[in-house]
């Protein structure tokens, strides 16, 4: 079913519960009914002021409290008016659409069911070895899709104090100075990155620098390990410690966060259905639903 098909089935299935909600009312009298304030009408079917309370929050402004209301009251109306448009012009098969209506409503039962289930029974604490196990038998799966660097980039105006100790501080392994490279960004520089074990995209580093201009960019991993350039207003420091090409199986750190979400859907997929499993397993050894003849 494509997505427009399903949002009109939804919204028919929304006026199904509406009308349903209208019969019980008449059932519970006239006389309760009456005493409610319509705020809108179409045809036969009404919107209640008390079906709008709580969608305006409380500390806001009257004129955006006014402005939430009539938001919600004209898309109230646009679906009534598409609703009785749609029964105008097309012939409903009451059967299949009370069919889908009730799909729909299981479909969120089971839906909120099963993430309840999964939130109190899932383990999220993916070890080690279980990742790169994956990662060593799944290597077409993370094949990179840019170029990737390890290093340290740092993006600072012409008139920032001290630039000629920059290059000095990002070659320095002493802890003392890479302290104080840290501080230096943090107070003049307009962007940085600096070196520790994890990767960023290239192009990510470059937005907004002429290092973007690069025509080949491959080339130019290939032939730097430093780099400086500038243009009017900055000053740019690039020192590249590795890298790796586009079209080549990415570092397990680049792609350890995805792979534990990988493994995370896989174990709720198979709890899902491990659930489902034993409820029905369980029900008939209890004997507490048949299959009659067709």
């Amino acid at each position: 079913m494509n997505p427009p098909i399903t949002h009109f089935v939804i919204t028919l299935a929304a006026f199904y519960f509406y009308s349903c909600d209208l019969i019980k009312m008449k059932k519970n009298g006239d006389e309760t009914t009456a005493q409610r304030k319509v705020i809108a009408r179409v045809d036969n079917a009404r919107l209640y002021a008390d079906e709008i309370k709580g969608i305006v929050r409380d500390k806001i402004s009257a004129d955006d409290s006014a402005a939430r209301v009539n938001a919600y009251v004209n898309n109230w109306i646009r679906k009534q008016l598409l609703i009785r448009k749609a029964l105008q012009t097309i012939n409903i098969d009451e059967a299949n659409l009370e069919r889908k209506v009730q799909d729909y409503r299981y479909s969120l039962i089971t839906y909120e069911f099963l993430n309840q289930y999964i939130r109190e029974h899932l383990s999220d604490s993916v070890d080690k070895v279980s990742i790169e196990d994956y990662y060593r038998t799944h290597p077409d799966n993370f094949i990179l899709k840019q170029n990737i660097i390890q290093g340290t980039y740092i993006k600072v105006p012409k008139d920032a104090p001290r630039t000629k100790r920059i290059k000095e501080l990002m070659f320095s392994a002493k802890e003392k100075e890479m302290t104080e490279l840290k501080s230096y960004c943090l107070g003049f520089s307009a962007a940085f990155h600096l070196a520790d074990s994890s990767w960023i995209e290239f192009d990510k580093i470059a937005v907004n620098s002429p290092l973007m201009d690069i025509p080949n960019k491959i080339q130019f991993l290939q032939s730097y390990n430093y780099y400086e350039t500038s243009d009017a207003s900055f000053l740019y420091f690039l020192k590249i410690d590795a890298y790796k090409i586009a079209d080549n199986v990415s570092p397990l750190e680049f792609v350890r966060q995805d792979i534990k979400n990988i493994i995370l859907n896989k174990r709720k997929v198979e709890l899902a259905k491990k659930l489902e499993d034993d409820i029905y397993e369980n029900a008939a050894k209890r004997k507490e639903f048949e299959i009659l003849g067709k």
